[in-house]
């Protein structure tokens, strides 16, 4: 059993007691919109998709969407919500399962909010994203910067560092930022 911030065993107890997390608020639904454009059918990835908040607005857009998360607790309640007709949901570990379980072999969009800061090996995530996305694909990124919260705050230094959103933004070809609040955004293109 691990338990730490990168495991099921540490999410699963959070989700399963009906903790929820940061809504998509709609600066940046709008962000998502514009930086990634209507779906018309193709196929999009939500890496830890929680109750599927961000899966959902992707499907708004026309994606054919499924959102993935180790927790069974987030999967259930992102099932919950579903409508018939709504994105697909599946119990995965992005980071550790077979690729080759995905619904679809590669992704014109795959995205991850509010992921990104808590995984153990961070390149070794971006490896496996840039194998499933698509050519002319988008990462869309949604993370916390650290610091950017008061200097009181205890969460102030849950975010990424400037060497770890070094790592995120290497090796894209395009990478358009947006900023809210203590979030950032990011569209990376190969």
């Amino acid at each position: 059993m691990t338990n730490t911030p990168a495991s099921a065993d540490y999410w699963e107890p959070l989700w399963a007691g009906g903790r929820r997390y940061r809504r998509v608020s709609s600066a940046e639904a709008e962000l998502l919109a514009d930086h990634l454009g209507p779906g018309r059918g193709r196929p999009a990835l939500d890496i830890g998709t929680g109750d599927g908040a961000l899966a959902r607005r992707l499907h708004r857009l026309g994606y054919r969407t499924t959102g993935i998360d180790f927790a069974p607790s987030a999967v259930a309640a992102a099932r919950r919500d579903r409508a018939d007709d709504g994105p697909s949901w599946q119990l995965m570990d992005f980071a550790a399962d077979d690729l080759g379980g995905l619904r679809d072999p590669a992704y014109a969009v795959v995205a991850c909010r509010l992921v990104y800061r808590w995984l153990d090996d961070k390149p070794a995530f971006l490896d496996r994203v840039r194998r499933i996305l698509a050519p002319g694909g988008v990462f869309w990124v949604v993370t916390e910067i650290a610091g950017r919260r008061d200097s009181g705050d205890p969460s102030r230094h849950l975010g990424i560092t400037a060497a770890e959103a070094e790592t995120l933004t290497a090796r894209w070809s395009v990478v358009r930022t947006a900023d809210l609040d203590v979030l950032r955004c990011y569209a990376l293109h190969p």
